[in-house]
């Protein structure tokens, strides 16, 4: 039986704390080599605490944080951080304003022979699509040729893992995930094991393999992004990611949940049975317009999304629920429409379910590669 394979980045069990108050609880993640993750959370959530103590900035009060099967941070032991072969690309990019882009992009790498460090600066600049800007200075850079020349400083040493704090939120939306794609294929080609810690699901969705939803300092779930958005294991994370709205129902049977839009069927949460309330995750891809049908939702607002409305409708007993309907199906404001659902994925909460916050148990969440 062959071994399992050694993880780039394990986090098991991790406590970080300041003045006897813990913020980061009972951490466990772990990322295989040319993996990238993402913690993905609020303000205030620990993810960017989490980082700095994989950098080496912060100590633990619990737990391990281990490179390539080393120890590298323990209660009591931090190895210093410019001892990791950790890159790390920081909100603000950083870039020393009296260096050139070259000089910039070759600061982590002064010791290596000079014929080497000039093909690696000209490798890189091709590598991120600026290849004739060696000689520019920062300052005569847009935000998105700074953030890429930081991303090129930082693998310059070839890290083993790259860390990523909040790297495009100075920029405009439409930049984001653009510059996120791109900084996605550069990791890729580079075979990079990369973190990012954003607040934004865009770019947490354009750019990692695999995301933990951080809420009060936990993970709720380690997953990718398709599973995190049909598939939420906790009702924060429904919430976070995405949108939806939740609908109240009774369960029927092992298979089926009442509800105001009809029989829904589907999976049934462990421990509840006939009777029993339940919330039901609504997603506005859920929702289809119908004029044949006899379940009627009233326009409270819209949205133009050019390709699509996002609708709010309001049921007969005032629950709200959203309606994304494609561009030329246009309502109005307070127009009454049939529509029915349209469920791929149910998913659906004990009504009386404990708040993510209440969560005590971290789970094993290790990658796939």
């Amino acid at each position: 039986m062959s071994a399992a394979p050694t993880l780039e980045l394990e986090i098991d069990h991790v406590d970080i704390g300041y003045h006897g108050k813990t913020v980061v609880h009972n951490v466990t993640l772990g990322l295989r080599k040319g993996v990238i993750g993402c913690l993905l959370g609020p303000s205030g959530c620990g993810k960017t605490t989490l980082l700095r103590a994989i950098a080496g900035f912060e100590g633990l009060a619990r737990g391990t944080i281990k490179l390539d099967g080393e120890a590298v941070s323990q209660p009591g032991r931090t190895l210093a951080p410019e001892r990791r072969q950790v890159g790390m690309v920081f909100q603000d990019f950083a870039l020393f304003p009296h260096l050139s882009v070259a000089d910039n992009i070759a600061f982590g790498i002064q010791r290596w022979p000079q014929a080497k460090r000039r093909e690696r600066v000209k490798e890189l600049l091709a590598l991120v699509g600026l290849p004739d800007y060696a000689r520019r200075y920062p300052h005569a850079l847009s935000g998105g040729q700074q953030q890429r020349i930081a991303l090129a400083r930082a693998l310059a040493p070839r890290p083993r893992l790259l860390l990523l704090d909040e790297p495009f939120s100075s920029m405009d939306v439409e930049l984001r995930e653009g510059l996120a794609r791109e900084v996605r294929a550069i990791l890729k080609h580079e075979q990079i094991t990369a973190l990012l810690v954003t607040h934004d699901q865009i770019e947490a969705f354009a750019i990692a393999d695999r995301i933990a939803v951080m809420h009060e300092g936990r993970i709720l779930q380690w997953d990718n992004a398709y599973n995190l958005y049909h598939r939420p294991a906790a009702r924060f994370v429904a919430d976070f990611i995405g949108q939806g709205e939740l609908l109240s129902g009774t369960v029927l049977n092992a298979h089926e949940v009442g509800t105001e839009l009809g029989v829904i069927t589907g999976h049934i949460p462990a421990g509840c049975g006939p009777g029993d309330a339940v919330d039901v995750l609504v997603r506005p891809d859920d929702i289809a317009p119908d004029p044949s049908s006899t379940i009627i939702g009233e326009v409270s607002a819209k949205a133009f999304r050019g390709a699509a409305f996002l609708y709010t409708l309001r049921l007969p007993s005032g629950q709200p629920i959203l309606l994304l309907a494609r561009s030329h199906e246009n309502y109005a404001l307070g127009e009454r429409i049939g529509i029915r659902p349209g469920f791929n994925h149910l998913v659906v909460f004990a009504a009386d379910a404990p708040q993510p916050a209440s969560m005590s148990k971290a789970p094993r969440a290790f990658s796939e590669s």
